[in-house]
């Protein structure tokens, strides 16, 4: 199966990516592009998180019930963004196309990939090993990563998005990083001319 943009991971930036993406397939610049994301949740963050500091939730929302809340948001609204459970990749290799993802169960092909897993040192996506250094902005005896990236973007094409990208592990900051992939996404479809899609009624 191939696609023009592969989301891999289903937490805050991964999900945000996509619902903003989602959004964004209705538009005429869009037709044509075929959007997925493999929800692999199990190392998120958000499993065992509990927010009261955060603008739009409830206080005492958790972080589990936003990570199934926000599936199903995106399979409601969006239904167009193919969602890949119970897969976990395993490589992302250059090909003539872009981008080949291995899973535990298969391959695909990409034009481009946005990675938005954890910045645990437990990372083992082979093919990004030469990106991987010490994150910037966590506790040295944390022991995070990030992936070295300008803007989020690795390399043509290759994006990163969330803590793994070199931002704070906070949820308003991951999920903004996924909206700004997202919008990068946008514009590269819309011919270069900076996108951002909004909903109004």
């Amino acid at each position: 199966m191939s696609f023009d943009t592969l989301i891999i991971g289903g937490g805050a930036a991964g999900l945000s990516c996509a619902l903003v993406l989602g959004s964004g397939l209705s538009k005429p610049f869009a037709d044509g592009k075929k959007v997925a994301i493999i929800t692999h949740q199990k190392t998120s963050h958000l499993q065992n998180a509990l927010f009261n500091n955060v603008l739009g939730l409830k206080p005492g929302t958790l972080g589990k019930n936003i990570l199934n809340d926000g599936k199903l948001q995106l399979a409601n609204l969006y239904p167009k963004v193919i969602q890949i459970d119970n897969e976990k990749v395993e490589e992302i290799t250059d090909s003539e196309f872009g981008f080949k993802v291995t899973t535990n169960k298969t391959t695909y092909i990409s034009k481009r990939v946005v990675i938005a897993v954890g910045y645990t040192n437990l990372l083992n996506i082979k093919g990004l090993e030469s990106y991987i250094k010490a994150h910037p902005k966590a506790a040295i005896e944390k022991d995070r990563i990030w992936l070295e990236n300008t803007d989020h973007l690795i390399k043509d094409n290759l994006y990163v998005a969330g803590t793994l990208a070199g931002w704070r592990s906070q949820f308003a900051i991951a999920s903004g990083s996924g909206a700004h992939v997202a919008t990068d996404i946008l514009t590269l479809w819309n011919n270069g001319k900076h996108t951002k899609i909004h909903d109004k009624h």
